[in-house]
C-alpha cells in the first residue's frame, strides 16, 4: 500500500540542512516496534499486525529498509517494504506470506512494492524518492517487472518511476479493493533486468 504523502507536500521549513541526513539502510526485527507506530500514524484506515512487517524482514531483508536520522541512537523516521511475488499476486492487506503465497525463488518473477510511510516531519526532502530509487536500482531489477498498489492519491508520485496502471484479472482487482476505493494496482518494467540468479 504505497502511501507516502511525501508527493503531495511541500519542503518543510527552516534549515534541514544543519542536521545530519536521514539515511536508508536495511532494517531489522529489533525495529518492528518503531515501524508498526509509524504505520498505525500514517495509515490509520489500512491497518497490519507487527507480525506482517515482522515477517517481511525476516523473509526479505535486502527489500526491506529503514530511514534512521544518524544519531547517537539511530532513530527510525520511515521504512519501506519489498519483497518478490508471483506474477500480479500480492498479498491481501494484512496476510502472511506463508499463509498466501509464498512465491520460492525459481517461480517469483515479479517484485512487490508493498508499503512506504515516512514521519511528516521528514517530508518533502525526497527521501521517498531516494528508498524507491534504491529498491529498484537493486534488488527489483533481479526481476522483470514491478508492481504496487498506489493509495492516497499517489499514482501521479509512483508515475515518476514508470509506474503504470496495471491490467488484472478479478482475483487482483479484489485484492486491491481490499486497500480502500481510490487503490490502483500499477506496474512497471524493470529497464535493467538482470534475472533472479544475477
Amino acid at each position: 500500500m504505497e502511501g507516502t504523502k511525501e508527493a503531495n507536500q511541500p519542503a518543510i521549513e527552516g534549515n534541514p540542512s544543519e542536521a545530519p541526513r536521514p539515511v536508508w539502510r536495511k532494517l531489522s526485527v529489533n525495529d518492528i516496534e518503531t515501524l508498526t507506530h509509524i504505520a498505525s500514524q500514517l495509515h490509520p484506515s489500512l491497518p497490519e499486525a507487527p507480525e506482517i512487517f515482522t515477517e517481511r524482514i525476516t523473509l526479505f531483508p535486502g527489500g526491506c529498509l529503514g530511514l534512521f536520522e544518524p544519531t547517537t541512537t539511530p532513530s527510525l523516521c520511515g521504512y519501506l517494504i519489498s519483497h518478490p511475488i508471483k506474477h500480479h499476486h500480492p498479498p491481501s492487506l494484512n496476510t502472511l506470506l506463508l499463509l498466501h503465497d509464498l512465491p520460492s525463488s525459481s517461480d517469483a518473477d515479479q517484485y512487490y512494492i508493498h508499503d512506504i510511510a515516512i514521519l511528516p516531519k521528514f517530508q518533502g526532502r525526497g527521501f521517498a524518492r531516494e528508498g524507491v530509487t534504491r529498491v529498484l536500482e537493486t534488488v527489483a531489477k533481479r526481476y522483470r517487472s514491478t508492481c504496487l498498489v498506489a493509495v492516497y492519491g499517489t499514482q501521479g508520485f509512483w508515475g515518476r518511476f514508470g509506474f503504470g496502471v496495471g491490467e488484472g484479472g478479478e482475483g487482483l482487482r479484489e485484492k486491491v479493493r481490499g486497500y480502500g476505493d481510490e487503490a490502483v494496482f500499477l506496474e512497471r518494467e524493470n529497464a535493467r533486468f538482470q534475472g533472479a540468479g544475477a
